[in-house]
């Protein structure tokens, strides 16, 4: 979905009140949520000094840029999400055209709302757009403006933010969706979408070639559903020090902290490091609940005696609740889950860490048997049925 995120005080409310609005948002599980953020008085931290507030828009395709044709493996999912935050005595820039409106943003998705509504729910006005309008019927009535057209959304917004499936998804909605050429000089693309480092590299070949008047940085977030719901999400940004000053509003909005890790491609490294974490945690507990089963242990008795131990974190233990209660509805779907494997064995060479590819390969039997849009912790089952316990 794209997203434009700005400022509007024109809209007959002071300078000092933050607008009600609405964002679209999605994590890695593919999921919308829809959340609603409320005027309330502007807060002083949100915004650096000299700096004025920005309008945001959100809409149903992530900004990529690329050229391919392909598109996303999940039509009408995905998000483009802009934000202009621009420094009322801003040092002088290149310039090539007219500048959008100030303070304002955009965004483009292709698939539903969940850190857009953060946005919202952050007194940060939005313009979203998706492939589906459907899609975003319910951001509209949270009093998001949606556009017709990922160009018409990014056009109008200083900071643009894509995040969808994959970077074909990504390149196609920066190209063949024109949101690339709509965006005005000075822009920042704030790519949040997992697509792992060749994927990352593509964009920014992309985006210097077509675009070097603009900004873009690589800025993938760890966090499932419930996290992006709350604004719990963690952001691995990387890319120019200069462009800090004018995405950290939006970034205060969706997550509860912003890690800089350096140039442009380091974001999409740690994220593929983080998600190798997180598939042998989600491994250990799937297969610990199968093996106590296949004991004839209960699996509330496995919740009991390592759930208060050191040996599993919150994350995990959360996970083991659900797994008792049967519970296997996607807070990360284990098809991106998957992905996102891959994308560590494609960067590292699959011969180099065997263990995650027995894991790709266990996970991927377990999405052939019809798994794959369930959460991670799915593997749980597959395994117990396996093993006859089922």
């Amino acid at each position: 979905m794209l997203r434009r995120l700005a400022h509007a005080p024109s809209r007959g409310r002071s300078p000092g009140r933050l607008l009600s609005e609405t964002a679209v948002t999605q994590d890695d599980s593919g999921r919308r949520a829809r959340v609603d953020w409320t005027t309330a008085p502007a807060r002083s931290s949100w915004y650096p000094a000299q700096t004025q507030p920005s309008s945001f828009s959100s809409g149903g395709a992530r900004l990529g840029r690329g050229s391919s044709g392909r598109e996303p493996s999940r039509p009408g999912w995905g998000r483009l999400r802009c934000e202009s935050r621009r420094p009322k005595q801003a040092p002088e820039r290149r310039q090539h055209g007219t500048d959008p409106e100030p303070g304002r943003g955009a965004r483009h998705r292709r698939d539903g709302p969940r850190d857009d509504n953060q946005r919202v729910r952050a007194g940060i006005p939005t313009i979203v757009w998706n492939r589906t309008p459907e899609a975003t019927r319910d951001l509209a009535e949270l009093g998001a403006e949606v556009a017709e057209t990922a160009a018409d959304a990014a056009g109008r917004a200083a900071i643009v933010v894509t995040m969808v499936t994959d970077a074909d998804a990504v390149i196609s909605i920066a190209h063949d969706q024109g949101m690339l050429a709509a965006l005005a000089p000075d822009a920042i693309w704030v790519q949040m979408s997992t697509i792992g480092v060749a994927g990352t590299e593509r964009v920014a070949a992309l985006a210097e070639r077509e675009r070097p008047d603009i900004t873009l940085l690589d800025a993938p977030v760890s966090g499932s559903k419930d996290p992006a719901e709350q604004g719990r999400l963690t952001i691995f940004a990387s890319g120019p020090d200069d462009a800090r000053v004018r995405v950290t509003p939006l970034f205060d909005a969706l997550g509860q902290r912003t890690i800089w890790v350096g140039p442009v491609g380091n974001g999409a490294r740690v994220k593929i490091v983080n998600n190798t974490w997180l598939a042998f945690a989600a491994e250990a507990v799937a297969a610990s609940v199968a093996l106590a089963r296949r004991l004839g242990l209960e699996a509330e008795t496995v919740v009991d005696a390592l759930g208060g131990g050191p040996l599993v974190s919150l994350w995990q233990a959360a996970k083991l609740q659900r797994i008792v209660e049967g519970d296997f509805s996607a807070q990360f779907a284990l098809t991106l889950a998957l992905k996102d494997v891959h994308l560590a064995l494609e960067a590292a060479g699959e011969d180099r860490f065997a263990a995650l590819g027995c894991l790709a390969d266990e996970w991927q039997r377990v999405v052939d048997q019809g798994f794959g849009d369930q959460d991670l912790t799915v593997v749980t089952r597959a395994l117990e049925l396996q093993g006859g316990t089922g």
